[in-house]
């Protein structure tokens, strides 16, 4: 059987006395799409931090392509090819758009051990994907021109240049109108379909539904549920909690 890609194993995290985190056991295999959701305070951004290594777990394990990532920094887990976006994007503001993309091609893809891009080759994987999230006719502009949703697109593509193997999408859909929104599954889905493993952390339900192979559910640091979409959201504990019912 293969190894998930990524594994964590009773993962515990504390902030003093509040219990962030109790004990998440997660997989998530190679080309899966996974959303992850739950109430706010759940639990779900204490975990990616974890994941990603912007915060430290006290308890538990977390292995990525089948090894370990304890003691490693963000850049670290980047490099190995763990990539984030965020929920607010972060562009390099006084960078054009296709700047902000070159940025994570040379100091993420060209650290990986046997890896060199030359200015060409990342000029072309530039332009590549700014057509593949419909920036192309933006690519001299500054963040500050764009709009709300090509500024999640820029985020998106900017994960995406550090070539990772898997994703993790923070709430990529806040604030769009349902246009944008479907816009922002589509892309997601096509990035999956190229073959990038995607963690989903989403409140538009439906687009959690639609996006999901699987779906994962925090509630108090714990997790309550993790099944396919339809069974999960009919589980009555998630009713209760993540969907007031």
């Amino acid at each position: 059987m293969t190894a998930p890609l990524l594994e964590i194993s009773g993962l515990g995290k504390r902030f003093g006395g509040f219990v962030a985190l109790d004990g998440i056991n997660l997989a998530v295999a190679e080309g899966e799409r996974v959303g992850l959701i739950g109430p706010n305070g759940s639990g779900k951004s204490t975990l990616v931090n974890c994941i990603c290594g912007t915060l430290v777990n006290e308890s538990g394990t977390v292995r990525f392509n089948g090894e370990s990532l304890a003691g490693l920094k963000a850049h670290e887990r980047t490099h190995r090819g763990l990539a984030r976006s965020f929920q607010l994007p972060r562009p390099f503001t006084s960078l054009t758009v296709a700047g902000n993309l070159r940025v994570p091609m040379v100091y993420t893809v060209n650290a990986r051990p046997g890896t060199h891009l030359s200015a060409a080759d990342i000029d072309a994987r530039c332009a590549e994907l700014l057509r593949l999230v419909g920036l192309d006719n933006k690519a001299t502009h500054l963040p500050r021109d764009l709009t709300q949703v090509e500024m999640r697109k820029l985020e998106l593509a900017r994960a995406l240049a550090a070539e990772p193997k898997l994703l993790i999408a923070d709430e990529a859909m806040a604030g769009l109108s349902q246009a944008e929104v479907n816009d922002i599954v589509g892309l997601l889905i096509n990035f999956n379909e190229r073959g990038i493993t995607i963690i989903l952390i989403e409140h538009i339900m439906r687009a959690v539904m639609s996006f999901s192979q699987r779906l994962v559910v925090l509630v108090s640091g714990k997790k309550i549920a993790d099944g396919t979409p339809d069974v999960v959201i009919q589980d009555p504990e998630v009713e209760r909690a993540y969907l007031g019912q």
